[in-house]
């Protein structure tokens, strides 16, 4: 298998030239796929944010760690996501033309997206209320009053995606519109005034609508779209001007030191200031106040740099192929739409283990990204769903 054709995970789709190697680009596909997993696993167990099923730790030792855990993953990794796949944009459409490249993209993106809405998502949501929360009644009761038919959960990322593809084909359709812009991979002031930026641009937009605020029924945050979009354009930015061949070694391990000094101090100094001061919990969420802005500051920055470090760290350290690796990229996609199944199922079978919360967060993070890896790889023997995801 080539390890650089991804086309069947329709979260990335490299499409270069045999001999140039971006191993690397797959590898952080699987990353960012096992910290979607474990960013859902610590929300279950007391991390903030919203999931299916949750128990969460009331021990301020556990839920300061979890918390800048899933803090710095949400400060980078969706939005990495949408650049890592805009990457690949422009070369598949001009290879396939526009017919051809919307009919890809409707089966790899929308034909799981109808799957997640109309079978799983009403699966898992029978799944928590029976054996999780003890709402006792058969599941062809529970789907007769079923309502929630466009709930597209973990797949917001994936309608998403499409959305922004079927824009990207708009603007390919205006003559007018189909310029390149030039621009080389940004030095390492371009990245810290770009984070200052889109901090700035979020805290803005989250005056408006707030994390944690969610447009249904598609399931967006709009709070932190401003990132997602800046995200996908630069992604076909980078395409059009060869920045994964501008990539540098010193570069990346700067931002690297840079974004471990926000993550492991800056952040934990903004946590400790709003527990002393005694600001209301909601504040991080938005409006006009130095939490709201502070902590956009933080996320974006800290975000912007986490991504570069990646990239450039990456390329020159983690570019070699192996089987099981090249295994593992096959599957990412399928695990992301999949592991809330394995996650869900897992956290219901110790839901009566009686040990603190934190404790079954060790278990079952680790296990919960196994099993989805497993799970996937198994769903992925069969032909037709290969051909899809």
């Amino acid at each position: 298998m080539e390890p650089v054709k991804t086309e069947n995970t329709a979260l990335l789709t490299p499409e270069k030239k045999s001999t140039e190697k971006i191993n690397y680009i797959n590898h952080l596909k699987i990353l960012m796929t096992v910290l979607v997993v474990l960013h859902h696993s610590f929300i279950t167990y007391g991390a903030p944010g919203s999931w299916y099923f949750q128990q969460k730790t009331h021990l301020l030792g556990a839920l300061f760690p979890m918390t800048v855990f899933v803090a710095a993953n949400q400060s980078f990794f969706m939005g990495f996501f949408f650049f890592l796949s805009a990457l690949f944009i422009a070369p598949s459409y001009q290879k396939k033309g526009t017919a051809k490249f919307l009919a890809d993209r409707l089966k790899r993106l929308g034909i799981p997206l109808v799957f997640y809405a109309l079978v799983l998502s009403p699966i898992l949501n029978y799944m928590v209320e029976h054996y999780g929360y003890g709402q006792h009644h058969s599941f062809m009761e529970y789907m007769s009053g079923y309502h929630h038919w466009i709930d597209f959960g973990v797949m917001w990322f994936v309608a998403a995606l499409l959305i922004f593809n079927l824009v990207y084909l708009t603007y390919k359709s205006i003559p007018a519109f189909n310029f390149s812009i030039k621009l080389n991979f940004p030095s390492n002031k371009q990245i810290v005034i770009g984070g200052l930026a889109l901090g700035l641009f979020s805290f803005l937009t989250r005056l408006i609508w707030p994390t944690g605020w969610v447009l249904s029924p598609l399931g967006f945050q709009l709070g932190y779209f401003p990132q997602y979009i800046v995200l996908f354009i630069l992604g076909i930015v980078a395409s059009n001007n060869n920045w994964l061949h501008q990539l540098n070694l010193k570069q990346g391990k700067l931002m690297r030191n840079g974004a471990l000094f926000l993550v492991l101090l800056v952040l934990p100094v903004i946590f400790i200031l709003f527990l002393i001061l005694k600001f209301p919990g909601n504040l991080f969420n938005g409006g006009w106040n130095p939490v709201a802005l502070s902590y956009s500051l933080w996320e974006q920055i800290t975000g912007i740099m986490i991504m570069a470090a990646l990239l450039c760290i990456a390329k020159f350290k983690w570019n070699n192929s192996t089987p099981f690796m090249n295994g593992l990229s096959a599957n990412a996609f399928a695990v992301y739409i999949f592991h809330p199944l394995v996650l869900i199922t897992l956290s219901l079978l110790v839901k009566s283990w009686d040990v603190n919360p934190a404790i079954k967060l060790i278990v079952v993070a680790p296990a919960a990204v196994a099993g989805s890896f497993l799970f996937a790889g198994l769903l992925r023997k069969i032909s037709f769903v290969r051909a899809i995801i």
